[in-house]
């Protein structure tokens, strides 16, 4: 297996593409409590911060500030997915490879990162996570999708809640 390098820096804040295996799957939508609760366990034991986060059917995006003292996010993400995957594989049939590697039938081996570097790096994957559900037509509107840190930013005045429609942008802020 190639040996991925990946920034693991302190403190440094990311950006996140995560997706299941089956990109016709409604799983995580479908079972989002179980997905919330893998995300709080794993967080209770190496905490993160999140800073923005959409959950669509099949896939998620967001961005976590990692503590001071820790970068390792790696560990983090297969934390949680293995605590999702054992809430909800039982059923799902595991091919030879995956048994051999102790992997849930469930995700896609890797995923995405993007350390953030700047408020505009920041800004702008803001604003993708948040329009990704109108983008995907799960929705009409970016405040119909439930999933979605968009709802806290609107509640603390970054975003207008008919953000999306028109020339609206998040303000930048984290308001802290």
């Amino acid at each position: 297996m190639p040996n991925y390098r990946r920034d693991l820096t302190p403190g440094g804040m990311y950006f996140f593409t995560v997706a299941l295996r089956d990109r016709a799957s409604a799983l995580l939508v479908d079972r989002i409590d179980d997905l919330r609760d893998a995300v709080r366990e794993t967080r209770s034991r190496m905490p993160f911060e999140i800073v923005a986060w959409v959950v669509l059917p099949e896939h998620l995006h967001a961005v976590w500030k990692m503590p001071e003292y820790d970068g390792d996010y790696s560990v983090r993400w297969g934390m949680i997915k293995s605590r999702f995957s054992r809430r909800v594989s039982a059923a799902i049939a595991r091919n030879a490879s995956r048994q051999r590697r102790r992997e849930g039938g469930i995700w896609q081996r890797r995923f995405w990162e993007h350390r953030i570097r700047d408020e505009d790096d920041l800004r702008t994957h803001f604003d993708y996570i948040h329009f990704n559900p109108v983008k995907h037509e799960h929705c009409e509107r970016v405040v119909d999708w439930p999933h979605s840190t968009f709802h806290r930013w609107v509640r603390q005045g970054h975003y207008a809640p008919d953000w999306g429609i028109g020339e609206c942008r998040f303000d930048g802020s984290f308001g802290e």
